[in-house]
């Protein structure tokens, strides 16, 4: 594990045992004294609180993770995990939403259409990209990607990282609602494979215009819900105070979307989350994106989109 840049609270063990085995080995060069014998006390120590803490996170401590400020972005898998990328843009009716993006890609020889959120690394990126939170046309222009794909018989891959669709009065005034509901419907009778992975936040709508899907996996930790914990705790306590026992109750992290039967697994990641260890993070997701084409591909067109319809109908039924 690398030296922890941002930390946060639930953190600070690691990163004063980091600073302690950093401080052990600058006294070691500088006074050539043996301090071996401390150092592998230090990082045994190291080893098992890591262990224990990333093994036992609250749904909150999930929800930090999942916005670390160095975890790897659609980008940065595209970048590590394609042989080649051709960033395609527009909706053809409004204009290029930056907070989505999409194109022809290449991973092990095999020709995909790759859609995903993008939100920035700094500021100013941040902005340029809307943070992640899309719009109309970006739905629209998602839509028409997995169109073209269709049209030269392409499977479709995506990557959801967002904090929700765009609240706009601009986007409600362009269909920002309407534009969600036809991806969720294009999307379930789609006649190409789709694979989508949430890597980073999964939040309501936004997550779900390019969602839907026959693989739907969540990294291990990211969260997936309706709601945000501090929206969610605005609405039912008129504060974000109770953020932390909202993100509880929504039973939003990858654990309990798989034990709930929404997800078709979790990924595992890196000791102390993808930004850890990007490349390590992107093998993972390229070997299973790899392993879903393979099996997907022998199915025949008809019975993948019923079975797609059906693992989506059936959530949320209760039989008493």
């Amino acid at each position: 594990m690398e030296q922890i840049k941002t930390s946060f609270d639930f953190e600070k063990p690691i990163a004063e045992l980091m600073q302690q085995i950093e401080k052990v080995k600058q006294v070691a060069d500088k006074t050539k004294v043996d301090m071996s014998a401390t150092l592998i006390e230090l990082e045994e120590k190291l080893s098992k609180t890591q262990n224990a803490l990333y093994t036992n996170l609250t749904g909150w401590q999930e929800v930090q993770l999942s916005r670390h400020p160095e975890r790897p972005q659609t980008l940065d898998y595209i970048s590590m995990i394609c042989d080649d990328f051709v960033e395609l843009h527009g909706d053809r009716t409004v204009g290029d939403d930056k907070a989505i993006i999409g194109g022809f890609a290449t991973i092990g020889g095999q020709t995909v259409m790759i859609i995903g959120h993008q939100k920035g690394k700094n500021t100013k990126e941040r902005q340029y990209r809307n943070f992640g939170m899309a719009n109309p046309e970006g739905y629209r222009k998602a839509l028409r990607l997995m169109r073209l794909a269709e049209k030269f018989n392409k499977p479709v891959i995506s990557f959801i990282d967002t904090m929700g669709a765009y609240p706009g009065i601009e986007a409600e005034e362009r269909g920002q609602g309407e534009a969600i509901a036809r991806n969720l419907l294009e999307m379930s009778v789609l006649k190409v494979p789709i694979v989508c992975f949430i890597v980073g936040e999964g939040a309501s709508g936004g997550a779900l215009g390019i969602g839907i899907g026959d693989k739907v996996y969540m990294l291990e930790h990211t969260w997936y819900s309706v709601i945000s914990p501090e929206s969610c705790s605005s609405i039912l306590w008129r504060s974000w105070d109770y953020k932390e026992k909202a993100a509880e109750c929504l039973k939003l992290t990858s654990t309990d979307m798989y034990k709930n039967q929404l997800i078709d697994g979790v990924i595992k990641e890196p000791l102390g989350g993808a930004h850890q260890n990007p490349a390590a993070m992107a093998e993972t997701l390229k070997a299973q994106i790899l392993s879903d084409l393979k099996e997907l591909g022998k199915e025949k067109t008809e019975k993948m989109i019923a079975t797609r319809i059906e693992k989506f109908c059936s959530m949320g039924v209760v039989n008493e």
